[in-house]
C-alpha cells in the first residue's frame, strides 16, 4: 500500500511538469480547457493562423450539454488563447445542420423541446464575439419546417449546409466534423 501510495504522488508530481497550469478555458468557459504540456513536439504556433470549418450535426446525450462542436470549436479557441496566440489567428466556422440545430434554437422553444434552457446559447454569443462564423443550413430548416425566428439570433442564416463546407474547404478551411 506504501508503495502504491509513493507511485501515485510520484506520477501526479511528473505531471505537474509536464502541464503548465493557466486558467485551461480563458475564451469559453463552458468548453474544454487546455494545458501546455512541455516537451511536446508539437505546440500551437504562434505564427500560424488555424483555419477551420466545424460541420456541426451531432447532439450531446444529455441536453444540459453544449453541442460537441460548440465545445470543440471552444476548447481550441482556450487553447490559442492559454499558449499566448491572438484569436486574430484563429478563423473558425461552424455550420449547423441535421440534429444539431435542436442546439440552437432559442431559449423557449428549446425549453418546449427538453424542459431545460438551452446551455447553448451563451456559448454562441461567446463563440460570435470570438470572431467565429456561424451559419445554419436553410434547406435544413425548410425541410424540418422550422421558422427561422425560432433560431438563435448569433446564428446566420445559409442556403445550404454542404455549399458552406464546400466553400470553406475549398478556401483551406480544415474540415472538423462532430
Amino acid at each position: 500500500m506504501k508503495l502504491y501510495f509513493i507511485a501515485v504522488l510520484s506520477f501526479l508530481f511528473s505531471m505537474k511538469s509536464i502541464a503548465q497550469q493557466k486558467n485551461p478555458n480563458p475564451v469559453i468557459p463552458e468548453a474544454d480547457g487546455f494545458f501546455v504540456l512541455n516537451g511536446a513536439k508539437l505546440q500551437p504556433d504562434k505564427n500560424r493562423i488555424y483555419k477551420a470549418i466545424y460541420d456541426a450535426t451531432k447532439t450531446p446525450k444529455d441536453s444540459s450539454q453544449i453541442l460537441p462542436a460548440l465545445n470543440m470549436a471552444g476548447s481550441e479557441l482556450n487553447a490559442l488563447e492559454v499558449c499566448g496566440i491572438p484569436l486574430t489567428h484563429a478563423q473558425f466556422v461552424i455550420v449547423f445542420h441535421g440534429a444539431a440545430i435542436n442546439g440552437i434554437l432559442d431559449n423557449n422553444h428549446y425549453k418546449i423541446k427538453y424542459g431545460i434552457n438551452n446551455p447553448n446559447l451563451k456559448v454562441l454569443s461567446e463563440l460570435k464575439k470570438a470572431g467565429v462564423q456561424l451559419f445554419v443550413c436553410g434547406q435544413n430548416l425548410l425541410a424540418e419546417n422550422i421558422d427561422l425566428k425560432t433560431i438563435s439570433s448569433d446564428v446566420t442564416l445559409a442556403s445550404d449546409a454542404l455549399i458552406v463546407l464546400m466553400t470553406f474547404q475549398n478556401d483551406g478551411y480544415a474540415l472538423m466534423s462532430f
